[in-house]
């Protein structure tokens, strides 16, 4: 056997063994984070739950049908199954109060809607 086909054999068998490697360690990955999401929801959840404590304004109700509205305006051919409460951003005084939605549609696809809060509503920032 020749030397070339040896090292080809060698560098054959690395790939397919780094190949391997990485299949499994994105599956652990993908498992690990399996509840990622649940968890910033919770944690979300939570901290609406304080802003609402001490600052009014902060009506989930209003900020979802906020989200709504932008998600209709800025897609009106897509409809989301869920919408999700992933980040609140309570900063001292009002003007710079965000709230971050991740609407998430039947075929597992998601935009996420930044809302800024003016006074007592809540205004479209940004939908992604």
């Amino acid at each position: 056997m020749s030397a070339l086909a040896i090292v080809l054999i060698v560098l054959g068998v690395i790939v397919l063994v780094a190949v391997l490697l990485g299949f499994l360690g994105a599956n652990k990955r993908d498992r690990l984070q399996a509840g990622h999401w649940e968890e910033r929801v919770r944690a979300a959840d939570a901290a609406l739950a304080e802003a609402a404590a001490t600052d009014r304004g902060w009506e989930r109700e209003t900020m979802e049908q906020a989200a709504r509205a932008a998600l209709t305006e800025m897609r009106p051919d897509w409809a989301p199954r869920d919408l999700l409460l992933v980040l609140v951003d309570d900063k001292p005084g009002i003007e710079e109060d965000r709230a971050h939605f991740v609407a998430v549609s039947d075929a597992g696809d998601e935009a996420r809607v930044v809302l800024a809060r003016q006074g007592d509503l809540w205004i479209a920032e940004k939908v992604e």
